[in-house]
């Protein structure tokens, strides 16, 4: 099965599962879940791979959630009086600093491929977030970049660092959702390394 694409490419099936996979990450590590967004969460199905019933779990820890308790929770993780309690950006990461090399890296790849930063965004490009977009526009083929771009984009920008951050996701004990949520990008990431190894 396949869909197109603006500008007429077809994009099969898998890529278009990947990209709704980096869409959901983005959606839910970019802003505090409003209670649609929960609603829409908690009606995900799995089925009986690992990622699968991730889904599920996500599901379960989406339904019936309080949106003021999950803002709490987000502000808390993610933001927090001062800097929250894990800190989703690439730099951090992978020096233990905000605004270093990776970052400058994030940008000049974004710029390769023609995406600019909006002006109201606030966060660093090398947030979880914005990468996770980006890959979810790559792999759903609305950039209009090279094949392989997905590829690269994530051996560089993601690889390296973003399952460690999802999987302290899952570990952190003030987590309720987002232990759930980390989960789900753990395992993601890991199948997409897998993949990506495959195809070299």
């Amino acid at each position: 099965m396949t869909e197109p694409v603006p500008d007429g490419q077809e994009i099969d099936e898998v890529d278009l599962l990947r990209s709704n996979e980096y869409a959901l990450l983005a959606l839910l590590f970019g802003r505090a879940p409003t209670g649609e967004v929960l609603a829409r969460v908690s009606e995900l199905k799995g089925d009986g791979s690992p990622l699968g019933l991730a889904h599920i779990a996500l599901a379960d820890a989406a339904l019936g959630m309080d949106p003021d308790a999950i803002s709490r929770e987000f502000f808390d993780l993610f933001i927090g009086v001062g800097r929250g309690e894990l800190l989703p950006y690439g730099s951090y990461y992978l020096t233990g600093f905000l605004y270093e090399r990776p970052l400058a890296r994030v940008r000049e790849d974004l710029a390769r491929l023609g995406i600019e930063r909006v002006e109201e965004q606030r966060e660093p490009e090398d947030h979880i977030a914005i990468l996770c977009e980006v890959m979810a526009g790559l792999a759903g083929g609305r950039l209009g970049a090279e094949p392989g771009s997905d590829r690269q984009f994530f051996e560089r920008h993601l690889k390296p660092w973003a399952a460690r951050f999802f999987a302290d996701c899952e570990m952190c004990q003030r987590a309720g959702f987002y232990r759930a949520a980390g989960l789900v990008g753990r395992l993601f990431m890991e199948i997409e390394a897998e993949a990506f190894a495959m195809d070299a």
